[in-house]
């Protein structure tokens, strides 16, 4: 603790450290809209819809979250890096932006082409088409939201304050609207229009007040900007072979009970990955520029990731009990074992998409992916099948752990190459 308040103090005096800061708290409050604010319904929902309900939501999300990647395709990285390195030229940064706005429609219109031929074609999705057809909304909403870009240029202030507004009164719908169980369907409607509206709003000021222009789609430069960014897609895709996969094997295997299990034990493992990932996306841009930052990135990294596992494992009994129902306490062992995925995470990334994407050991750092997923996706079979949502958190437990290994060595490795 005292190692991590020395280093905050270091970054807080310079002028690039309160950027960094600044970027970071607004980023934060993105998030406190994008995964904090369904946390305040959950006791509420929990008592009104159940855990079956709840099981059927986490499997139409693991469904969906294949396709949100594919519309991603990495962007998140490299075009906050690209934007970054070019945020005087504001034509430039229009090109760049124009490109990655529609090699995402592209994408998002592929996907949903995809997702329904699955919903024609396997029983399970099409029992719950219309609910995973509602989650989907989320898609649009994140493409015409792209907080990366915001990120990028380091003007978060105003649109976050906004999209905070707009993800208030979208939670208050949840409330007035949802009242009995059959209502649960309504749950991802709701989130998805909280997320269409915060994106008109983030376009508005894009276009219409900060004068970025979207240019019309061209084929060519579209196709480049896609493979400009396919190791960082890929790198963000496999990782659903395990971790997604599971669950939804897991509905296919286990049931929605099953899956209600697993989603509350993992909820606030995941809202408090997303914590981090904040850490890590203010300091993208900045470690771009800067990376021989890094080793004071990865302290801080370690510092507040054991702290948040620490926190989880012990309080996992208060937290289970504070949000949810009695039909909700098996997975309190869920949270606390799965606690430490927080820590093994956030070194994976401090060493792999903030060491090596940025020296640019993509391909590197996909392959260990790659092989790690793979893995995961072949044990996921009997694991799930013999342990039901125990055997789901352990596969996801120790892929993450292999993961965060392999990369971590790699990285260090290369440091010392190139020292």
């Amino acid at each position: 603790m005292y190692r991590f308040i020395k280093n905050y103090k270091q970054i807080k005096s310079s002028k690039d450290g309160k950027m960094l800061l600044a970027n970071f708290g607004y980023l934060s409050l993105l998030q406190i809209a994008g995964y904090i604010f369904p946390l305040v319904t959950l006791p509420y929902l929990a008592r009104v819809i159940g855990v079956d309900s709840f099981g059927k939501i986490a499997f139409a999300s693991a469904v969906v979250v294949w396709f949100q990647t594919v519309a991603d395709w990495g962007f998140n990285y490299t075009a906050t890096r690209d934007v970054a390195q070019n945020r005087e030229d504001n034509e430039k940064v229009s090109e760049i932006f124009s490109n990655v706005f529609w090699a995402r429609i592209a994408l998002m219109l592929l996907s949903l082409c995809l997702l329904l031929v699955v919903i024609a074609v396997v029983p399970k999705f099409n029992e719950n088409s219309t609910l995973i057809l509602l989650t989907f909304l989320m898609v649009p909403g994140g493409i015409m939201f792209p907080d990366w870009f915001f990120q990028a240029m380091e003007r978060m202030k105003y649109i976050t304050i906004l999209n905070l507004l707009s993800k208030t009164l979208f939670t208050i719908a949840i409330f007035v609207f949802i009242k009995q169980k059959s209502d649960f369907i309504l749950q991802p409607l709701i989130t998805s229009l909280g997320s269409v509206v915060s994106g008109i709003i983030a376009m508005y000021f894009i276009i219409g007040r900060w004068g970025v222009k979207l240019h019309k789609p061209q084929l060519k430069p579209i196709v480049q900007t896609i493979k400009g960014s396919t190791n960082m897609f890929l790198n963000n895709f496999v990782p659903n072979l395990y971790n997604s996969f599971s669950i939804m094997l897991l509905g296919f295997f286990g049931g929605s009970i099953s899956n209600g299990l697993l989603d509350a034990g993992t909820k606030f493992v995941d809202t408090s990955q997303q914590f981090m990932n904040v850490i890590g996306r203010a300091f993208f841009p900045f470690l771009s520029r800067k990376i021989n930052q890094h080793n004071e990135f990865v302290k801080i990294n370690i510092y507040l990731s054991l702290l948040i596992s620490s926190l989880l494992f012990l309080l996992s009994p208060i937290i289970i009990k504070m949000f949810y129902t009695s039909e909700f306490y098996q997975s309190i062992n869920i949270l606390r074992f799965l606690s430490i995925t927080i820590f093994l995470m956030s070194i994976r990334n401090a060493y792999g998409t903030h060491y090596m994407v940025l020296k640019g050991y993509d391909k590197e750092l996909w392959f260990l992916t790659f092989w790690s997923s793979i893995f995961g996706f072949l044990l996921a079979f009997p694991l799930v099948y013999y342990f039901d949502y125990w055997g789901a958190a352990i596969n996801i437990l120790l892929i993450k752990s292999i993961m965060a290994f392999t990369v971590v060595i790699k990285a260090k490795n290369i440091k010392k190459e190139i020292a």
